[in-house]
């Protein structure tokens, strides 16, 4: 096999100096949860000054990183000002919450003679904050096919978008994630109590609600899908395996990668996928769900960011996919090749406590072929993420018994 000689002159393109020196590449994450820590760490490792933000002290990437601000993401004045004070030649939204129509006006400023870059870009950012845009954007503008959805503002309009969806229906807040404010509603008598819910456990209280039609599907998978840049600097396409998932009221509980799959069924994920992520544009890792049915394949939704299933690649692949995003949004090569089958179970926190203590952890680690990340969180919530355990096996099925063995290992106790 010939051997790609890689052009000296593209691989030299990106370059920057020495973390806290007037040549440094900073990032600045909004957002700074366990997923945003595994960036941080990743983009530290390329020598990368790292600027961790979120709404409240000590959050796990806040740990990390070479600066923590504690800023209200949705205060545009405020977001505005620490930006100002850093001058990041790099913003990665990490979560939903955020001003993003200050992202928009700025993106493209020059910070020290070089246009700032949102990642993958301000109008991604912007559209994929509440589901009522992604939606929109897939279903009418792509044309992919997606559940039956309506949107409501009320508990009158929400009683008349359940009728014309049908129950069950899936009620979310159109701004949230993992599961929160997430209702299965199996009948009218439920809306009012989903309604509330939606209204008070979003990202955001108060925002208008999607209302999804029930699938019937098989399973659901996450396709990582990156954009990066080629040897020729053109934008490349790369498709992770994909990688399976149990949730329960929608919040991750359990994945494993790689979900097996018919062949002619993966290359249809992956041209939907590919189809969004072009629409979004830009440079890094969208995490895309989506719903499998034999060969039929319903989109989802799209976090422009690692996502909360992908913590299994820090066991799988070569690259995980916090790797792969800050590669990506550097403008580095990539590799989405897979090292091992595996899987991850989440450690809950289990009690309400503002400080907790993990025992069992070396009995958790003396399963084979087994890791885990405890995230730092200062205050634990019962069914708050507070780890998760990994497992690398032969086959999924062993990663999986594994990986649950570890997290069972796993117990919370309060320090107070």
């Amino acid at each position: 096999m010939a051997h790609l000689k890689p052009d000296p002159q593209i691989l030299a393109a990106p370059h920057w100096g020495t973390p806290l020196t007037p040549v440094a590449k900073r990032v600045m994450l909004l957002g700074s949860g366990e997923l945003g820590k595994e960036v941080v760490i990743a983009l530290q490792r390329l020598g990368v000054e790292v600027v961790a933000v979120d709404r409240y002290p000590n959050a796990p990437a806040h740990q990390v990183a070479h600066h923590a601000e504690v800023v209200d993401m949705t205060d545009r004045e405020a977001l505005a000002a620490v930006i100002d004070r850093y001058q990041p030649h790099v913003i990665v939204p990490e979560i939903e919450a955020i001003a993003t129509d200050l992202l928009v006006e700025i993106e493209g400023r020059l910070q020290n003679g070089k246009a700032l870059q949102v990642v993958p870009t301000a109008r991604a950012a912007q559209l994929t904050m509440n589901r009522e845009g992604i939606r929109e954007l897939a279903a009418q503008t792509l044309g992919l096919p997606t559940s039956p959805y309506r949107f409501a503002d009320n508990l009158t309009q929400l009683t008349e978008a359940a009728q014309a969806v049908g129950f069950p229906c899936v009620i979310k807040p159109i701004m949230s994630s993992s599961g929160k404010g997430q209702s299965v509603v199996r009948g009218a008598g439920d809306l009012a109590a989903a309604w509330d819910l939606a209204m008070t456990a979003g990202r955001v209280e108060g925002v208008r609600v999607i209302v999804e039609g029930w699938v019937t599907f098989d399973y659901e998978i996450t396709l990582l899908t990156v954009r990066a840049r080629g040897l020729d600097g053109s934008v490349e396409t790369h498709f992770c395996p994909p990688i399976g998932h149990l949730q329960v009221n929608g919040d991750y509980v359990e994945s494993w990668q790689p979900q097996a799959m018919p062949p002619d069924t993966l290359v249809r994920a992956c041209e939907m996928a590919q189809a969004v992520t072009e629409a979004l544009g830009g440079l890094g890792l969208f995490g895309v769900e989506l719903f499998v049915k034999g060969e039929q394949v319903w989109f989802s939704e799209v976090s422009p960011r690692p996502h909360d299933t992908g913590l299994v690649t820090l066991v799988t692949q070569t690259q995980s996919e916090f790797e792969l995003h800050a590669r990506a949004l550097l403008g580095l090569p990539v590799s989405v090749s897979l090292r091992s089958p595996g899987a991850s179970r989440v450690i809950y926190g289990g009690v309400d406590a503002q400080a907790v203590m993990f025992e069992g952890l070396a009995n958790a680690l003396a399963v084979p072929g087994t890791d885990l990340r405890l995230f730092g969180k200062p205050e634990s919530f019962v069914k708050r993420r507070l780890g998760v355990g990994l497992a690398a096996a032969d086959t999924v099925d062993v990663a999986r018994e594994r990986a649950r063995a570890v997290a069972a290992a796993v117990t919370v106790t309060s320090a107070n």
